[in-house]
């Protein structure tokens, strides 16, 4: 009986050193977890509704001709060659020339220059008379009458010798430029080219209608599009429809687009993320560190070199981050990288 008794002893005494060995290797292990914080510090943030939408120009013409004619695309004075599509534009620039002798001969514009000009004359004459009391008033009258439809039938004509010349509507950028071989003959009606202003750009977008109270004219808003070099553009809402869809319970609203480098093009696709609520100074954190622990949001901070859980009351947020409104002060070491198999008091190594 001592014989067994003195066996299982050594047995019991390798079992508590093994458990004790087994301990201690847990803690060594749990003094290594690399972990890196972050100071906290207070800092803007922003929520909002999000919309999709796609931007048009503001301002968009197509030109046709206006009567047949011989065709001639322009130079265009800064590049040295004809217009083509891409090339800007500014307002009033000639673009296309119709060459009709036989319109122009029809219009008589010399002979009806010569008419008013005439016209005139004739009533610098008769109010002379007239103030000399050699004619009625009548008569000054119908003098006057001439004039004016002299008047009327010069500037009709030099509207319709316009017609033979298309000029920039406004300043912007050749969207599209219909092609024509040079002299050759064109219909009138014929389209001919679009001119596009996408300095400043509109999207009509809809949100569902329980945000309606929360949106306004004038609020900011930020465009996002991937595909584009620029991915973000500051705008603002323009305005807003005060009716909802009554299948989708939409409402529309159009946000006003600056775009002075042109980096986004008229049909793009965005995203528009309207801000409806923001705040300048707050201690604001990645969503994506917060962990669920007993139906609180919790997190960890560095003290001493252990790991501190702290359970979070929030505020605002947005799709990346969210407001502490309790749990956290400025200051604090919160760990953003290494939380995934942390408990309250683990000892960590913060890594520079």
């Amino acid at each position: 009986m001592k014989k067994t008794a003195f066996i299982i002893f050594p047995i019991l005494l390798l079992i508590m050193l093994s458990g004790c060995k087994e301990e201690m290797m847990n803690i060594s292990s749990e003094s290594t977890i690399p972990v890196r914080v972050e100071t906290l510090e207070l800092k803007s943030i922003r929520e909002y509704v999000t919309a999709t939408g796609t931007v048009f120009a503001a301002k968009e013409m197509i030109l046709a001709l206006e009567t047949a004619g011989y065709y001639q695309l322009q130079t265009n004075p800064r590049t040295g060659r004809l217009f083509a599509m891409g090339d800007s534009v500014k307002s009033g620039e000639k673009l296309i020339v119709l060459t009709n002798p036989e319109y122009v001969n029809s219009i008589a514009i010399d002979s009806k220059k010569l008419n008013f000009e005439s016209s005139e004359r004739e009533l610098e004459k008769q109010k002379a008379i007239y103030d000399k009391g050699g004619i009625t008033l009548s008569e000054l009258t119908a003098a006057e009458s001439s004039f004016i439809n002299a008047g009327y039938s010069y500037e009709n004509a030099k509207l319709s010798l316009a017609k033979l010349e298309i000029n920039a509507p406004f300043s912007g950028t050749i969207v599209q430029l219909d092609h024509y071989t040079q002299n050759q003959w064109v219909a009138a009606g014929a389209s001919a080219l679009t001119v596009m202003d996408y300095s400043t750009l509109f999207s009509d977008v809809s949100l569902p209608g329980k945000e309606m109270s929360i949106v306004s004219r004038n609020q900011k808003a930020e465009v996002t599009n991937f595909s584009s070099a620029v991915s973000t553009l500051n705008a603002r809402i323009d305005q807003i429809s005060p009716a909802l869809d009554p299948e989708s319970r939409m409402f529309t609203l159009r946000l006003k687009i600056p775009n002075p480098n042109l980096h986004f093009k008229p049909g793009m696709f965005i995203k528009a993320d309207i801000i409806v609520n923001e705040k300048e100074a707050a201690l604001v954190i990645p969503k994506d560190i917060i962990q669920e622990k007993r139906g609180r949001p919790t997190v960890y901070v560095v003290q001493r070199g252990f790991a501190q859980e702290r359970r979070l009351q929030t505020g605002m947020e947005n799709p990346d981050e969210i407001e502490v409104i309790e749990g956290l002060q400025e200051g604090d070491s919160l760990i953003i990288e290494g939380f995934e198999t942390l408990r309250n008091q683990s000892r960590v190594n913060v890594l520079k």
